[in-house]
């Protein structure tokens, strides 16, 4: 997809982060811009400022973990705009327990909250929008956000991890199905790193039904591979940055977006010590 103006994107935990970077940048190129979120304030100061720099946007409240949600959302989008040419799945979110908490000690309600979000959210978009895409029969693009933590060993944020992991899986399949097919819809996988986001307080918008009990107040954060990357010199990219690198990958066609060298190292290391029978080990840095 290499055209974008008057085109309609979609764009989902598009009110901060990286999907506000996205939707800022979908309507710099000209598009008509979709903006789902769980946020309503954050939805509304959204919709705010890019109707303030003449964009023609839409804003709808939507929890992603609920098909009947993101099917709303598509209905709202062809009734508003009549059609769909570039999906975002971005919504994320990763649990507010300490750094390094053993695995078996995260709450089912854990799993629950974030494979409903990081994963099911996907699957929804997937499900709802590629079927009318098909039927537009013009060039389309989906990029699903995954992760760095989805492609390397990650023993700190596991679920989170999982999670991000299924959406790699979820997207090559999707992308061979649609080249098998000859489509002229486009996939791509984004793996960040580090972004400037809200993420580390997503728990804002966790539902009251899967919260957990109030930490114990005596628990510390154990050392971990995140509390050692935020003692390095490594970039951390604006929402903005990381929406040119979604871009130019969108134009030419690239499936695996990676947005920082770092990643290309540490997924290198897990891939030399599988190809080697070696057992999992933690990412370093030599």
């Amino acid at each position: 997809m290499k055209a974008f103006k008057d085109k309609v994107a979609v764009i989902t935990g598009g009110a901060s982060g990286i999907g506000w970077g996205l939707a800022e940048r979908c309507a710099k190129e000209g598009m008509k811009v979709v903006i789902a979120d769980i946020e309503e304030p954050a939805l509304r100061e959204a919709e705010k400022k890019l109707k303030g720099g003449g964009a023609t946007v839409l804003t709808v409240r939507t929890d992603v973990s609920k098909f009947s949600d993101v099917e709303s959302l598509a209905q709202k989008t062809l009734d508003t705009f009549g059609g769909v040419h570039l999906l975002f799945n971005n919504a994320g979110v990763q649990p507010g327990v300490p750094e390094g908490k053993p695995l078996w000690e995260n709450t089912l309600a854990d799993w629950e909250w974030v494979l409903g979000v990081n994963l099911w959210g996907v699957v929804h978009g997937i499900k709802v929008f590629v079927p009318i895409m098909l039927k537009q029969k013009t060039a389309c693009h989906i990029v699903n956000t995954s992760s760095m933590a989805g492609l390397i060993t990650e023993p700190v944020l596991v679920i989170y991890a999982v999670t991000k992991a299924g959406v790699i899986k979820i997207s090559e399949g999707l992308y061979l199905q649609l080249k098998q097919m000859d489509s002229s819809i486009g996939v791509s996988v984004l793996c960040p790193a580090f972004v400037s986001s809200r993420l580390d307080d997503a728990g804002r918008n966790r539902p009251a039904e899967l919260q957990n009990p109030p930490e114990k107040a005596e628990q510390t954060e154990r050392p971990s591979l995140l509390s050692e990357l935020r003692k390095g010199d490594w970039k951390t990219l604006t929402p903005e940055q990381s929406a040119e690198i979604v871009f130019k990958a969108i134009r030419e066609n690239t499936f695996y977006i990676l947005t920082d060298p770092l990643t290309s190292t540490l997924t290198k290391q897990r891939a030399d010590n599988i190809l080697q029978g070696l057992n999992p080990e933690p990412p370093h840095f030599d």
